[in-house]
């Protein structure tokens, strides 16, 4: 079996110390940033953007980078796009349209291209909605398309967002939705079903799954379907389940390796935050929740550890952190506007977008230290990423690139 530290490697780019971001919330599927020790912590988009790239169709999925290279889903008018940019100067290399179907209903916070897509440096890997039934598409670099498939039905008065994940040779999908609910992996190389797990109480939820080697064990975990749950990326068997503690799930989990403690935080109709022990098997509700609290709980976006600190922000910009291993809350404290973008950690500091575009960058600690505030000019949806100190932000209309510029001159950094 491919262990988690080796596929970390194969994720990295070989010819510099840069991280690729490669799919959903970066190399560990958790918003932690690695080695970017000049990244922006404050900056005037005016004057401090590498480049800025408009971007048609409208979508909240967010860019991934592999290299020199930038992949971004956008939809307009009935098509569902994937676009390649150049990384350097931000210039739009290609677009191919991938689907082209009628506009689902969505909520007013969804957009039709949400699902973030992901990459292993030869292959870029898509999902929409296709009406009634979940898509999944493989792109070369080139913009040529390798195979599609609709691995299974889908059904949610919300929309549809379902970010994939690599595994040994597999696209990982959540299929999660108001019906015959399932997880599904499909061949890397042909889109053919290698495994499909029922996810019994058939209700929709938005999560993408996270991958960690815990104790020698690959677990994929993720939280939806009324529960939070382990499953064994290989062959999709369940490996450990907690009921509830909620409906409905966006917020991707996050794990404290220190501490062996994963964290998750959800939801609706009731909003919660568990720290959970992954040592289990069957059914652990009773004996693996470490600690929980319910005030200023995320529903939308994914939280963050940072040191020793679980770092979150609430729907409405209410942040919080925590003692990771304890559930200590050292503070509470309201940032600008609401927030739906997922937490950044970097540097000993973490990045939160609100809705309107502002990054607040805060110092987790026993304080509210704010770091530096800075307004990007347009709305954002998408979670941003980084690679090689710089940070990517997508915006309403825009893809931004945030950082050093040719001269090497540092932006806004400490």
């Amino acid at each position: 079996m491919i262990r988690l530290a080796t596929l970390l490697l194969l994720l990295a780019s070989p010819l510099d110390a840069s991280e690729n971001w490669p799919g959903w919330r970066g190399p560990r599927g958790d918003g932690s940033v690695a080695d970017a020790p000049h990244l922006a912590v404050k900056f005037d988009p005016a004057t401090d953007a590498v480049w800025k790239t408009a971007i048609p169709g409208i979508g909240h999925a967010s860019p991934v980078i592999w290299e020199d290279r930038i992949f971004l889903v956008t939809a307009e008018e009935g098509k569902r796009s994937l676009l390649s940019l150049d990384r350097t100067s931000g210039k739009i290399l290609w677009s191919e349209v991938v689907l082209e179907a009628p506009m689902e209903e969505i909520h007013r916070l969804n957009s039709h291209a949400s699902s973030t897509p992901v990459t292993d440096g030869k292959t870029v890997y898509v999902s929409f909605l296709d009406e009634t039934e979940m898509f999944v598409a493989a792109y070369d670099f080139a913009g040529k398309k390798l195979w599609e498939t609709r691995p299974g039905g889908f059904s949610s008065k919300h929309g549809y967002c379902s970010c994939p994940v690599l595994w040994n040779g597999k696209v990982i999908v959540n299929g999660d939705h108001d019906g015959d609910a399932y997880l599904v992996a499909l061949d890397q190389k042909t889109g053919a079903t290698i495994w499909k797990t029922d996810r019994p109480n058939k209700t929709r939820s938005y999560c993408t799954p996270l991958l960690r080697e815990i104790d020698g064990k690959m677990q994929m975990i993720l939280s939806g379907s009324l529960s939070v749950a382990s499953y064994d990326p290989d062959t999709g068997k369940q490996i450990w389940v907690i009921d509830g503690p909620t409906e409905q799930f966006v917020a991707s989990l996050v794990y404290h390796e220190g501490e062996k403690l994963l964290f998750m935080t959800c939801g609706f109709p009731q909003k919660h935050m568990l720290a959970i022990r992954p040592d289990g098997s069957g059914n652990v509700t009773k004996t693996h929740v470490a600690w929980r609290d319910i005030e200023g709980a995320a529903y939308v976006p994914s939280p963050v550890v940072s040191g020793d600190h679980f770092v979150l922000v609430a729907d409405n910009g209410v942040a919080s952190c925590f003692v990771a291993k304890t559930g200590e809350r050292y503070w509470r404290e309201r940032l600008p506007g609401g927030h739906s973008a997922s937490l950044l950690s970097a540097n000993g500091l973490v990045y939160f977008v609100s809705d309107e575009g502002i990054v607040s960058v805060v110092k987790p600690g026993k304080t509210f230290d704010v770091i530096a505030q800075s307004p990007l000019g347009e709305k954002v949806s998408a979670s941003p990423a980084v690679y090689d100190n710089h940070l990517f932000l997508r915006g309403e209309k825009h893809l931004y690139c945030i950082g050093p510029k040719a001269d090497g001159a540092v932006v806004g950094n400490r």
